[in-house]
């Protein structure tokens, strides 16, 4: 193809027309080149199909004259996802597949490998990322985040984006990482192109149509597709290739359901052994194994009778609109025994009472509410006005899986996988309280019934086999899981060496789990030291953060020495807990401030030597 320069002699303008056009063409930006050159030649296109133009622009734009096709140099499209999980990462996969297909230039970045220096120069960024700990962005993530938020980071005029979050609105910094880059990116001076979408658990179908929003809206911006565009409901998405998962779940045999605490402790802890014959993938000390739990029947027939409604009443789910009984949307598909912000709010418009429309202008009172509460109180304290079930449905949240991590080997345990349960059990507001899943697996799954599961990676909670390296476990109740697994590893690969286990519960009596496992290898140095925090057994709480300060000279000492830290457990108390003391150890015993203990502490995530699973 060969271009033409502009000139008097190959172009119909005149000296002063060339003189505005060549003023013009250096002050815009290459999405205002594409479109501008779009615009001409769709025009010239339209009232002249006869004559066919062909210009050197910073897009390649040829217009045949038989069929009047239209060639042009693609968008250039930069994914940059941060993920722990790997949940960012496979919606960007998707992503980057799906807009290939449609003729773009894509470029999938893992944020820790984006150059920063290629923001002042690229056009279009979008950022997916999900949100970990306590609204902190996800190890990958960090540096990006910190340079965006540092005086350094520069002035992003020339950068148009978009933001796909995931979060779990079980939490109060639901999707905070993405919220975070979605204003920082503003505050640079970033333009904006699509509103930020947030993700609950349940991403699927939000992320796919948030692609399909973002390829119209890029095909709108793309010279040559403005005849062509593609609506939301024509673009098709490529599906990834999966295993076992949400929606094909393994079913697993219970082969062991034991109580492991004593009759009389607070909280009851169960032991689970799963048959996982012919599951066809391994796990990994580290790894979840996720379960679909079933609402109880007895809560379900609760809550339709007080909606004074049939069981066998037809409601519609899904995009495909799938009709089944108003019992089995209560049973399998909805989340019903916990009360959210969102669901109190969309409840008042739908519910038509005047109180609950009161009340819910109030965030105080709504977060005061929804503690401890679920869907039959709201109904039984808010009566619905004619509601019907459809409408219900329509708001309520789908019921999200239950994620445990796994307490055995697969190198000893080839065909099975164990997990370490506590029950929820409780009473509020006059009626008993069980946990949806804990709450099956206690009263409603005896051994030889099954369970629909699936593993689950966590890539960023993996453990080292090199002897040269110390490892120090802190974890509290079932936290003790991953460290179970990992140690029954060491034992079963005759590994020992510098293996810290810092385990904390209420009573040593009654809930110190597996505790002849723990001191046989502490006995056969599998695991080298040991310490106990029994909160309940002393007049002052004993808690595991403060055996970390007890022993503070030799944590550090392990700790300058290259020792990874390993968290697992409540992510609330517990995390913040332990993370202070390990601040409080680095000020006393390394000579650090408060802020460079903090920025140490930074730098060991990002080296993956302080790696959490916390829930």
């Amino acid at each position: 193809m060969t271009f033409l320069q502009l000139n008097q002699s190959n172009t119909p303008f005149d000296t002063t027309q060339l003189g505005l056009i060549n003023q013009l063409l250096p002050i815009l930006s290459a999405e205002q080149k594409h479109w501008l050159s779009g615009y001409l030649i769709n025009t010239s296109v339209v009232e002249d199909n006869s004559e066919t133009f062909t210009t050197s622009t910073p897009s390649t734009i040829e217009v045949a004259n038989e069929d009047t096709q239209t060639v042009v140099e693609p968008l250039d499209i930069h994914i940059l996802f941060g993920t722990e999980t790997g949940n960012a990462e496979e919606v960007s996969e998707q992503f980057e597949t799906t807009l290939k297909s449609h003729d773009f230039n894509v470029h999938l970045w893992d944020m820790d490998d984006f150059p920063k220096d290629k923001l002042t120069t690229v056009d279009y960024i979008f950022i997916i990322c999900s949100t970990q700990g306590v609204g902190e962005p996800p190890i990958n993530a960090i540096d990006l985040y910190e340079y965006l938020h540092s005086d350094e980071a520069p002035h992003l005029e020339s950068l148009h984006y978009s933001v796909l979050a995931l979060g779990d609105q079980d939490f109060p910094d639901f999707c905070q990482a993405g919220k975070d880059f979605d204003n920082i990116l503003a505050d640079l001076g970033a333009n904006r192109i699509a509103d930020r979408v947030d993700c609950d658990f349940d991403f699927e179908e939000t992320s796919e149509q948030w692609m399909a929003d973002m390829v119209e809206l890029l095909s709108k911006r793309t010279p040559g597709k403005l005849q062509e565009t593609a609506t939301a409901e024509e673009v098709t998405l490529d599906e990834p290739v999966k295993g076992y998962s949400k929606t094909h779940p393994f079913k697993a045999k219970v082969i062991d359901n034991t109580v492991l605490t004593a009759p009389e402790a607070t909280r009851e802890v169960r032991h689970l052994s799963l048959a996982l014959t012919d599951y066809g993938e391994s796990y990994e000390p580290g790894d979840s194994l996720v379960i679909i739990p079933e609402n109880a029947p007895s809560l379900v027939n609760k809550l339709i009778h007080a909606l004074g409604w049939e069981a066998d009443t037809t409601v519609y789910i899904g995009k495909d609109s799938e009709s089944i009984t108003i019992k089995e949307a209560f049973t399998t598909h909805f989340e019903i025994s916990k009360l959210s912000p969102s669901l109190i709010r969309q409840a008042a418009d739908v519910f038509k009472n005047p109180m609950l429309r009161a009340n819910a202008q109030k965030d105080a009172w709504i977060n005061n509410y929804i503690y401890g509460r679920d869907l039959i109180d709201l109904v039984t304290d808010f009566s619905p006005y004619s509601i019907e079930p459809q409408a219900l449905i329509d708001i309520l949240r789908k019921l999200p899986p239950r994620e445990y991590s796994i307490a055995s080997s697969n190198k000893v345990n080839t065909d099975s996988v164990h997990l370490t349960v506590r029950i929820v059990h409780y009473e509020a507001y006059h009626r008993e309280r069980l946990g949806v899943c804990s709450g099956q697996l206690a009263e409603r799954t005896p051994i030889g019934d099954s369970l629909p599961v699936y593993l689950k990676k966590n890539p960023n909670f993996k453990f080292s086999y090199d002897n040269d390296t110390a490892t120090i476990m802190i974890g509290a109740g079932t936290g003790i899981a991953p460290y179970r697994a990992y140690l029954q590893e060491r034992e079963h690969l005759g590994l020992t060496g510098e293996q810290w286990l810092i385990f904390g519960n209420q009573n040593y009596s009654t809930d110190y789990l597996y505790q002849t496992d723990l001191e046989r290898w502490l006995n056969n140095g599998v695991l080298s030291k040991l310490d106990l925090a029994f909160s309940r057994d002393t007049e002052n709480k004993i808690y595991v953060q403060h055996r970390i300060e007890e022993n503070g000279a030799e944590f550090y000492r392990w700790l300058d020495q290259g020792a990874t830290i390993y968290l697992c457990g409540d992510k609330d108390d517990m995390a913040k807990g332990v993370h202070q003391a390990l601040v409080n150890v680095l000020m006393q015993h390394g000579g650090y401030d408060e802020t460079a203990a903090e920025h140490y502490l930074t730098e060991l995530i990002k080296e993956q030597r302080y790696q959490r699973d916390v829930y």
